[in-house]
């Protein structure tokens, strides 16, 4: 009996959580992509969808070609790919990862799994709420310098238009500007493709549809915890992060770190209470993506969990369910699915 109503009341959670991603979507999604197939489970939402950037599959064809194309760096030696590798969740393995001139990267790269729901696009800055502005901050950005084309953005849109393989692919993406090749329809196809990078089975997500998944007694013990201590009062519904509803700005939070110098949030609006506060990353595919925090200083789950001060009367073995649970969030397909792989082909720029 205990059994079953588990069950219901796990489905019952569920259910409330895919709505609460519906009415997310539904309070800033202008739009809707019709004839798009978002290939998602049933009961889940598509992300929203900006009405000056509507979704099509050759928009998104371009998007993944640009998101692993070098070229979209000054020297050719950096792609959105270098940093957001789709073996770590779409994030890489480094604390931080230093720019195409040697500049130090400043935070550790967010993992980009489900991130078309995000209210909330960066560790620090809560005014950057648009995929297809974002974007733009790597590859144009000096604070710190990335991808080196501050300034320099005409070379950048001279390169891909020289290109017969680029030519092609934005007048199928971009019908309505003729194939512009802009900094614009850029930023508007790597978002178009970002969009896609849809993560909903993990095993938590098919024992939640009530197939029968193999999970361990620690795991199980671990879901308990994470309810119990607060975890998902930050690391909130399907998503596991408040970032995808709401205010920005409510996102954002200090977990008690020992402070690193960097203010966070208080760098942008000049307040002391917003001092070392970050945005609540995803814990999808948490697994995959260490080393973990807004500068990578955790090295493991268990240390990032240590690291929040809510946790510090839990004991040893509460940690171990914890990661347990968390393990539970990783999403096979979605690391391997082709279609968000390095295309077979590429387009040459000129």
């Amino acid at each position: 009996m205990n059994d079953v109503l588990a069950r219901w009341s796990r489905r019952l959670a569920l259910v409330a959580g895919l709505c609460a991603l519906a009415a997310t979507a539904a309070a800033f999604a202008p739009i809707v992509a019709p004839g798009f197939d978002w290939r998602l489970p049933p009961g889940v939402t598509p992300p929203p969808v900006p009405a000056d950037n509507p979704m099509s599959e050759a928009k998104v064809a371009l998007g993944r070609r640009l998101f692993y194309d070098a070229d979209l760096s000054i020297d050719g030696t950096m792609a959105c790919a270098t940093c957001h590798e789709q073996r770590h969740a779409f994030t890489d393995s480094n604390a931080t990862h230093a720019g195409v001139h040697g500049d130090p990267g400043r935070r550790n790269i967010m993992a980009l799994a489900n991130v078309g729901y995000f209210r909330s696009l960066t560790w620090g800055d809560p005014r950057i709420v648009r995929l297809e502005d974002q974007a733009l901050v790597p590859i144009a950005g000096e604070h710190p310098v990335e991808m080196g084309f501050a300034k320099q953005e005409q070379v950048l849109t001279a390169r891909l238009a020289a290109s017969a393989c680029y030519q092609r692919l934005f007048v199928e993406a971009f019908p309505e500007t003729h194939g512009e090749v802009s900094m614009a329809t850029i930023g508007k196809a790597l978002g178009a493709f970002q969009r896609t990078l849809l993560s909903f089975d993990a095993p938590y997500d098919a024992r939640w549809r009530g197939e029968a998944v193999a999970t361990s007694p620690a795991a199980l013990a671990g879901e308990r915890l994470f309810a119990s201590q607060g975890c998902a009062s930050c690391h909130a519904g399907p998503l596991f992060t408040d970032a995808a509803g709401g205010a920005p700005k409510r996102a954002f939070h200090r977990i008690d770190l020992p402070f690193s110098g960097d203010q966070g949030l208080g760098e942008i609006t000049g307040r002391e209470g917003d001092r070392a506060r970050f945005r609540t990353p995803s814990l999808r595919n948490v697994a995959l993506t260490a080393p973990y925090l807004h500068d990578g200083s955790a090295k493991t789950l268990a240390q990032a969990i240590r690291r929040h001060q809510a946790a510090s009367a839990i004991s040893e073995a509460d940690v171990v369910d914890l990661v347990a649970f968390l393990d539970t969030l990783t999403d096979r397909r979605f690391v391997t699915n082709p279609r968000l792989a390095l295309p077979p082909t590429v387009c040459q720029a000129g």
